[in-house]
């Protein structure tokens, strides 16, 4: 008996592999992509700087992060806490949260459902020529960000966390 669903893809990504991309600052490089999973998750994993941090908002996917390396501050819903390596947190749909890098890099993988998320990476994004951190600051305009933020149904809700507030 055949169990796989029609409208997913079998797919395997080594450590090395999957899509590279300069965002916002930060590396992105997308593991899982909807379009293997018919939509239902797609699977980041962010390379992060010190004082990255994206402003309060909330949108229509659930998001799960999970710490690989280094700490960060994350806010969800009323809640905030440190979390280093080994923690998740878990972000329903329609949940404000944001997230503030505390030490030097932060590594961690983003889980979003439904998929979706790296399409607004992608829009907002070039391909890494290196998978480290971006040197460049060729960033999208505040506009071009708001214009895919609305296309994405992503509402801001606030500003970026501050050190102070980390």
């Amino acid at each position: 008996m055949n169990l796989a669903r029609q409208d997913a893809t079998p797919s395997i990504v080594d450590y090395d592999g999957g899509e590279a991309l300069s965002f916002l600052g930060t590396l992105a490089i997308v593991r899982v992509d909807g379009k293997h999973t018919g939509g239902r998750f797609a699977l980041i994993e962010g390379l992060l700087p010190q004082e990255a941090a994206p402003e309060l908002h909330a949108h229509g996917q659930d998001e799960t992060f999970y710490v690989l390396e280094g700490e960060i501050t994350v806010w969800i819903g009323e809640q905030k806490r440190r979390c280093g390596p080994g923690c998740v947190a878990f972000a329903p749909a329609g949940t404000p949260h944001t997230f503030f890098v505390r030490s030097e890099t932060a590594r961690m993988l983003t889980l979003s459902t439904p998929a979706g998320i790296e399409d607004f990476i992608r829009d907002l994004s070039t391909p890494a020529k290196e998978r480290r951190l971006p040197d460049d600051d060729d960033y999208p305009t505040r506009e071009e960000i708001e214009a895919t933020m609305a296309r994405h149904r992503v509402d801001v809700l606030g500003a970026r966390p501050t050190a102070d507030q980390a």
